[in-house]
């Protein structure tokens, strides 16, 4: 064989390798979410059981790597330089389409991506043959196996839809049997419900999914096929009557069990399903080098067919160990998967305030309104009794004092689990690929909204969650097509060059992408999850500064593209204002999050200056947003700007504006004195006073028209906001240097109190000398939750 071949071959073991390492910290999530959220079990104890069915679903997902050899296309239609190129294009495509889609935020699937690259790859060969060799277009047909691929394509967009309505239908029904008191009928019926729950995941795991393991003997398969059924009904009655008697006699949290069954459950299916996206690919080519290589040194790799990977080839089951171990030891080593998964937990609450995982959008609002108006249509017509009966059962449990509340409850928990991987296990006996990160989040969004956690305070960004998976489904498929083929018809007509080149640019993503942090994101990480006073209070030191730069800098754009007739400057300017904006939105709803961690008083009040600081920062990116549409809108439609005395106010105001940076961020850095600061905003705000009364006082001395005259008097009263809005942050940036400070005074002097025998003419520390202002008599005397006396009282955060 070529050594071309082989340096191509190493090149797809080392992608594979990579893919397996960012595909389980991507997916991780899928099958932890509900383990780590119901916080059934220690977290170390959910990852060693999902390591397990990690590691054994990988065993059996050999069936599936048909797909990867002749799912999509025909390999008799093809040379083995044509597969190479094929294999070669695909993962170099997923490696550079995923990191795209990752950056810009869009939902993506890797088992869509990895079905239409080989699609898209397979069809930009064959059309190259095609003309290569002067045939009709009619032709092309032979070289794409229809029939499977289009069999594929459905099952991925139809799970989507079934894995819903699943969820639905499942948690519903559970729900009215159990309701979400569930204590006292649990206590009679938990041992049915985890038998069932048990023996439904032996047989759709084991009995369905046994058929494509690489180990699996006829004779295994014989016995499974013939005693079927009597197993999984043994399994049930036998788990029945053990968890009820563990109930009754030994306190067993049934639920543990169902739970981590069902991670269990859920781990395997990702592994058996999800396996061949990421390696399935490699493992056909190496099967095609095996194949060209027993045809001896007399064949060609341009005219040699290779007809036998049509053939049925069992994956090496040393490989799919090899895969299964890297995709164990991702899981307790990534810290990625640990962010993701945390993330993913605190997104699950539908608590009021906290940040939805997709927005809303029109699809969504006009979903949910037909659905409130179908909802109000059968309230009238169906029966009270019934409506009441329903109603009960759907009552949520009241939240005693001090509880913790969870994301999901244990029912709802369980199901997801369990149904996510009846479905995946399901598509995996039919070699069928699926989406598993689609059709966990689909079964989630089906019992979410059976359990009724669809309020009209969620439901649209539910449903255009929904819609935006869908549609995100259309948006892969079609983008790693059309990427996969360009990429074929590169490595056909480039060669070695063009292969080395797509090498090298494949290289520095992944590098850069999975092993070069940004240090910038990682330290926002870390601040973010500071919940105490001085980390709060580091975290407010940086941001505070930072976005009143952000306003300041989008405040001198706006006004100089306003007066320069700039569009262009005005339009980036809208666009990074409403980035700002949805910035800081994010960022204040991370108090919703800390509010849930119960903390001593100093902690507490550190954490309503961080709300109160991101609400008024916030209040300034919305007003920024307001006015410089407003402003753009003014220069699309070519009205008159502002010349003369006017043009020189808002300049002089935007330089004013920009000079008062470094006073905020002084203060930020070093605190101490509000003083400079007060001198300044007092300027600032003087100079804002003479703008305004220079229109109002004479509206017709600057012949501007009404339209003109409320555009200067915007631009000049959001500056005016500014100082108002920054003079409040930075005052309670002031409350919480001083309860700071007063901690650490207390620490010091306690610890000099322990060292110090009393009376002995210790020193005390200044401020905690008798009759001295102390950090708590300043909190005392000044209240914590009242603005500076220099603010106008008529702003309001």
């Amino acid at each position: 064989m070529d050594t071309f071949f082989l340096v191509l071959l190493v090149f797809l073991a080392i992608l594979a390798a990579v893919d397996l390492f960012v595909g389980v910290s991507n997916d991780a999530v899928n099958f932890l979410n509900s383990a780590v959220g119901s916080r059934i079990a220690p977290f170390k104890v959910v990852l060693g059981v999902a390591a397990v069915g990690v590691l054994l679903g990988a065993t059996f997902s050999g069936g599936m790597m048909e797909i990867a050899r002749s799912g999509v296309f025909h390999p008799s239609m093809f040379s083995f330089s044509d597969v190479i190129a094929i294999y070669f294009a695909v993962m170099v495509t997923d490696v550079l389409l995923l990191n795209v889609f990752n950056k810009m935020g869009l939902p993506t699937s890797t088992t869509v991506s990895i079905v239409f690259e080989l699609l898209g790859a397979a069809a930009g060969v064959a059309i190259n043959r095609l003309i290569q060799n002067g045939e009709s277009a009619l032709g092309f047909g032979a070289y794409i196996n229809d029939s499977k691929a289009l069999g594929m394509i459905s099952a991925i967009l139809v799970s989507v839809v079934v894995a819903f309505l699943a969820g639905v239908i499942v948690q519903w029904i559970t729900r009215v049997i159990f309701t979400f008191r569930y204590d006292r009928l649990f206590k009679k019926l938990g041992g049915i419900y985890g038998g069932f729950s048990l023996a439904m995941i032996f047989y759709f795991l084991v009995m369905k999914g046994a058929k494509g393991a690489s180990f699996m003997t006829p004779d295994v398969l014989a016995f499974l096929d013939a005693y079927g059924t009597e197993l999984v009904l043994g399994i049930f009655v036998v788990c029945s009557i053990l968890l009820q008697l563990g109930m009754m006699f030994f306190k067993t949290n049934v639920f543990r069990i169902i739970i981590l069954a069902g991670t269990f459950a859920l781990a395997f299916a990702f592994a058996g399903n999800d396996l061949v996206n990421f390696v399935g690919v490699p493992i056909a080519a190496l099967d095609s080098a095996h194949i060209f290589e027993a045809a001896g040194a007399g064949a060609s790799a341009s005219t040699f067919t290779m007809a036998g990977l049509e053939q049925a080839i069992p994956a090496p089951t040393a490989l799919l160990l090899l895969s299964g171990v890297i995709m164990v030891i991702t899981l307790f080593t990534s810290k990625s998967a640990r962010h993701v998964i945390e993330t993913s937990v605190n997104l699950s609450s539908s608590a009021a305030g906290e940040k939805e995982q997709f927005g809303a959008t029109l699809p969504g609002r006009i979903v949910v309104k037909g659905a409130m108006k179908f909802g109000a249509f059968l309230t009238s017509v169906l029966p009270k009794p019934f409506l009441k009966f329903l109603a009960s059962r759907f009552e949520p449990k009241p939240v005693e004092k001090g509880e913790d509340v969870l994301p999901f409850d244990y029912i709802r928990a369980s199901l997801n689990l369990i149904v996510s991987a009846i479905l995946i296990a399901s598509a995996t006996s039919l070699k069928l690929p699926l989406s598993t990160t689609y059709v966990t989040f689909m079964v989630a969004m089906g019992s979410s909204f059976a359990d009724r956690a669809w309020d009209r305070e969620t439901a649209v960004y539910r449903v255009s969650g929904v819609i935006t998976v869908i549609s995100g489904w259309f948006v892969t498929a079609f983008s790693a097509f059309v990427a996969a083929a360009i990429a074929a018809t590169l490595v056909l007509k480039g060669g070695e060059v063009v292969s080395v080149l797509l090498m090298v640019i494949a290289i520095a993503v992944i590098v850069k992408t999975n092993f070069w942090p940004n240090k910038v994101e990682e330290a926002e990480k870390e601040r973010i999850r500071l919940t105490d006073r001085d980390g709060i209070r580091t975290m407010l030191d940086h941001e505070i500064p930072r976005h009143f730069d952000n306003a300041s800098e989008l405040y001198g754009a706006m006004v100089y593209g306003f007066l320069n007739d700039d569009e262009r400057t005005l339009r980036r300017v809208v666009n990074r204002a409403s980035e700002c904006l949805d910035e800081l939105t994010e960022k204040r709803s991370l108090y919703y999050q800390m509010a849930k961690h119960p903390t001593d008083r100093a902690d507490s009040d550190a954490k309503y200056f961080y709300y109160r600081s991101f609400t008024g920062m916030r209040e300034i990116a919305r007003t920024l947003v307001r006015t410089s549409t407003l402003t753009r809108d003014h220069v699309a439609n070519r009205h008159r700007v502002f010349t003369g005395e006017l043009a020189e106010y808002l300049k002089r105001l935007s330089v004013e504006v920009d000079a008062a940076r470094r006073d905020v961020a002084t203060f930020c850095k070093v605190g101490g004195d509000l003083t400079p600061l007060h001198t300044r905003m007092k300027n600032l705000s003087e100079l804002v006073d003479q703008s305004q009364e220079a229109v109002l006082s004479d509206v017709n001395r600057f012949g501007l028209s009404l339209r003109g005259s409320e555009l200067y008097l915007v631009l000049v009263q959001f500056v005016r906001e500014l100082i108002n809005r920054y003079e409040i942050v930075v005052t309670l940036q002031w409350h919480l240097n001083q309860v700071c400070r007063k901690e650490k005074l207390d620490v010091l002097n306690e610890a000099h109190s322990a060292a110090v025998p009393e009376n002995s003419g210790r020193p005390v520390f200044p401020g905690t000398r008798k009759g001295a202002v102390t950090g708590s008599a300043m909190m005392a005397d000044t209240p914590v939750r009242l603005s500076a006396p220099f603010v106008n009282k008529e702003t309001k955060l």
